[in-house]
């Protein structure tokens, strides 16, 4: 999209986050390793449309979120409200069209962006939006009042203008609380255009927002074991009852080994042959389970943790579906989650392969890891 348009970006990021439960402003806390401010600040970068950069943010909060940002951005002062914030961050405008964004509206797609210019440009405003899925109420101390769903938008930002035109519009609202820039703009010039929104253009409000905002990361993992004499069975960190066992270096858990190789994938941390390799005697007969702590330590200084993994053992012999009860909880207890954050199942090969022939044990396991 090539304009001969000077285009500004203003961040709002001078509220509380109290609803959000953080003790702190939300557009500081890390989602994915970059703080929220930086994610939605990256949003506008990367489109490569924005000429201009202003940030308006509270005073004391302004040193941390300068560290945040990069040298040319602006910064003025927030204020009471968002329109008094937007009203402060608009004298220092100097593009032709000027977005107006949450600062804790992380996920902002380059589209929506583009949209909102070429509106502004073409009708004067574009204010993204999106149909409402749900019927709306209005609540009201004697008995509510329903709106519907039919021709009801949820509001979203960016919020794009003729700069001189949401100037003017500011300035005969004169004291007012609005809304958003768009309410503004309406109250104004009697007018207002909309583009479509994105449902994943979320604006992190609650606790439950920021879990949903974290990366989330998906590997794969996979273990075979010769099945021999006079060795033990081990799956999951339980002892299994068998007139063999597998053979490996450790103890040759391959449940358990499936599932470390999983984690790490997710991580992109290599593999346990990597970090527990069978030509170092320190790991001769170890308990994999300890290996396992060992790796969780590991993706934790990564800043990971795991959410829930899940596996299929694929054995002829010994039936493992009694079994897989105290699996699931010694593998849950391990990992630190729920029971029911552990998928573990067991199949037969039919009697075909290495497995089939009762000569072998082999898991194919999958793992999804979240950054905290």
């Amino acid at each position: 999209m090539l304009m001969k348009e000077k285009i500004t970006v203003i961040i709002a990021a001078a509220g509380s986050g109290e609803r959000a439960k953080l003790n702190k402003n939300k557009i500081l806390e890390d989602v994915g390793g970059v703080s929220v401010i930086r994610k939605t600040f990256d949003a506008f970068y990367s489109s490569e449309l924005i000429n201009e950069y202003i940030v308006a943010a509270k005073a004391e909060e302004l040193p941390l979120i300068k560290t945040l940002l990069p040298d040319f951005v602006k910064f003025t002062a927030g204020g009471a409200t968002r329109t008094d914030s937007v009203k402060n961050a608009l004298s220092a405008v100097s593009g032709d069209i000027v977005l107006i964004h949450d600062g804790a509206r992380p996920f902002v797609s380059e589209k929506i962006i583009s949209d909102c210019i070429d509106s502004a440009i073409k009708f004067g405003s574009g204010v993204a939006a999106i149909p409402s899925r749900d019927t709306v109420a209005e609540k009201s101390e004697k008995a509510p009042r329903y709106l519907g769903k039919k021709d009801l938008l949820l509001i979203q930002t960016p919020q794009a203008f003729i700069t001189e035109e949401i100037k003017r519009a500011y300035s005969v609202a004169g004291d007012k609380v609005f809304n958003d820039d768009g309410e503004v703009y309406l109250n104004c010039f009697g007018k207002l255009n909309f583009v479509g929104g994105d449902a994943k253009n979320l604006k992190l409000t609650y606790p439950e927002d920021f879990n949903r905002a974290k990366e989330t990361r998906f590997g794969t993992g996979f273990d075979c074991h010769r099945l021999v004499e006079n060795r033990k069975l081990i799956l999951g960190g339980v002892e299994i009852a068998h007139d063999k066992g597998l053979l490996g270096h450790s103890d040759a858990d391959a449940l358990t080994h499936a599932i470390m190789d999983a984690i790490l994938s997710a991580c992109a941390m290599r593999d346990i042959g990597f970090w527990f390799p069978d030509s170092d005697e320190k790991y001769k007969g170890a308990d994999s389970m300890k290996l396992l702590a060992e790796v969780l330590r590991m993706i934790r200084e990564k800043g990971f943790k795991v959410d829930s993994v899940s596996a299929v053992i694929m054995a002829e012999k010994p039936k493992l579906l009694k079994h897989i009860p105290s699996i699931t909880e010694s593998l849950a207890n391990a990992l630190g989650v729920a029971p029911e954050k552990i998928g573990i199942s067991a199949t037969t090969l039919e009697g075909l392969g290495f497995v089939g022939r009762e000569e072998g044990i082999c898991v194919h396991a999958s793992a999804v890891v979240v950054k905290e």
